[in-house]
């Protein structure tokens, strides 16, 4: 247990900014699960109308410090050319 004043405050703001964090990384992943799953199901329109909210959250996660600005684009560069590779579906 930390016992000088500044220990402790440290202690208090690294719990708050987990709190945090966690939040921005549990809504990151929510989005991407989201776009990912429409790629799966091969559902091009729809996944390429979920991008934009998922390219929103990351580059919001990525400004407030939650993920590396290099693994944002990561994401944003895989989930453009994996919605872009689906093959839309035939027509009926």
């Amino acid at each position: 247990m930390a016992k000088h004043v500044s220990a402790i405050r440290q202690q208090r703001r690294s719990v708050r900014r987990t709190k945090i964090n966690k939040t921005n990384t549990s809504a990151l992943r929510t989005e991407v699960k989201k776009v990912r799953s429409l790629i799966e199901d091969q559902n091009k329109e729809s996944a390429r109308k979920a991008l934009p909210q998922a390219y929103s959250v990351i580059d919001r996660s990525v400004k407030k410090g939650t993920i590396h600005a290099n693994t944002g684009a990561r994401y944003k560069s895989r989930l453009g050319r994996q919605v872009e590779a689906v093959k839309p579906a035939p027509a009926k």
